[in-house]
């Protein structure tokens, strides 16, 4: 990691938004406490129901900098978590702003050399992909998966051209120039957006500040869902939008995942029974084992090596998950188009939205 320090130590608001994230805070607070660039941390309680708040007033006594606001209410019009964001910025006093997730945790000096990166390259939005925490099968075979369509879909080095119109962020890490923050209107202009990460950056890239959007892995990591229900519903919630809002292009992907995955593994199957039963000639089960076993091997390892530019560990990217994850990424898609387009809402943290347009 970079060695370099910083100049002016305490230039760095961190907020992070809370609802019921008894889980995950403690280590978010004291990961973000460590950095020397921290002037003070922000958590907004958003009416947690679990023990976010109690946990929150033991860390005080061993983190001065932390000061927590309790949200009562949920102003007709917003998203939780974009509210939450406004009432921390509102309070913040630091030149650079960062908001992050209540489940990532911050390396040690990853802040310093962040901060650091964006002021020497002038940058206005800096933003990382985390390092993803899997530990269950379904994590292993699922957040790899979408990681790595999501890299296709907002390509680092198109996010980072001024001269592309590609804009993107992932709200586990924004660090953004208050000034530049209040400048585009904050999370107060995308106040109804579901992906307000995104809708940020594409404000602030229209209006001519600068986005740079890394791979995150060495800085910071999160375990976003410690269930399957957290993880459908907050695919759910967003894969539909970024996928364009377009139906077309998300069953393109749909008919790809099984054109390219699921498909060929399905005709490996098939040429072995059909072989075994005497049903097909000995050439022609070797020429179409041949094929598809080789789909699968270029598939695997295409896989792979974006996964490793994103930070995961190799194990994820054994076949038995890569093809577990092109299938349930599968209905996932489905899922979202669903409640965007039939159902009308969607669900997140015990709210439910509705995606009317």
């Amino acid at each position: 990691m970079d060695d370099l320090k910083p100049n002016n130590p305490g230039r760095v608001s961190v907020i992070i938004p809370a609802r019921n994230e008894e889980a995950n805070i403690e280590t978010a607070v004291r990961s973000v406490a460590a950095q020397q660039e921290v002037r003070e941390i922000i958590v907004v309680d958003d009416q947690s129901a679990d023990r976010t708040a109690a946990i929150l007033e033991s860390l005080r006594p061993d983190v001065p900098a932390l000061r927590v606001i309790h949200v009562s209410a949920l102003p007709q019009g917003w998203i939780g978590k974009t509210h939450a964001l406004a009432v921390g910025a509102r309070d913040a006093r630091g030149d650079w702003l960062l908001f992050t997730d209540a489940d990532a945790e911050h390396r040690p000096g990853s802040l310093a050399v962040l901060v650091s990166r964006a002021e020497r390259e002038g940058v206005d939005l800096l933003s990382l992909s985390p390092g993803q925490v899997t530990t269950n099968w379904w994590e292993k075979a699922v957040i790899p998966a979408v990681y790595v369509w999501l890299a296709g879909q907002f390509r680092f080095d198109d996010v980072n051209r001024p001269e592309s119109p590609v804009a993107a962020a992932n709200g586990q890490y924004i660090l953004i120039r208050r000034e530049v923050y209040n400048r585009v209107g904050g999370h107060e202009a995308v106040r109804a957006a579901v992906l307000d990460d995104v809708a940020l950056a594409q404000r602030l890239k229209a209006g001519g500040g600068r986005l740079l959007f890394l791979p995150g892995a060495p800085w910071v990591t999160t375990r976003m869902y410690r269930t399957f229900r957290a993880l459908w519903q907050g695919w759910t919630k967003n894969l539909y939008l970024l996928s364009g809002r377009s139906v077309k292009m998300l069953l393109e992907q749909v008919a790809r995942f099984w054109i390219l995955d699921l498909i060929p593994l399905l005709a490996l199957l098939a040429v072995a029974l059909a072989a075994a039963l005497q049903g097909m000639g000995l050439k022609w089960a070797a020429l179409l084992t041949m094929l598809c076993v080789l789909m699968l091997v270029l598939r695997s390892v295409h896989y792979r090596s974006a996964l490793l530019v994103l930070g995961f560990e190799p194990e994820v990217a054994r076949i038995h998950y890569r093809l577990a994850g092109a299938f349930l990424f599968s209905l996932l898609l489905l899922s979202s188009a669903w409640a965007w387009r039939g159902s009308r809402t969607v669900e997140w943290k015990g709210r439910i939205y509705s995606t009317e347009e």
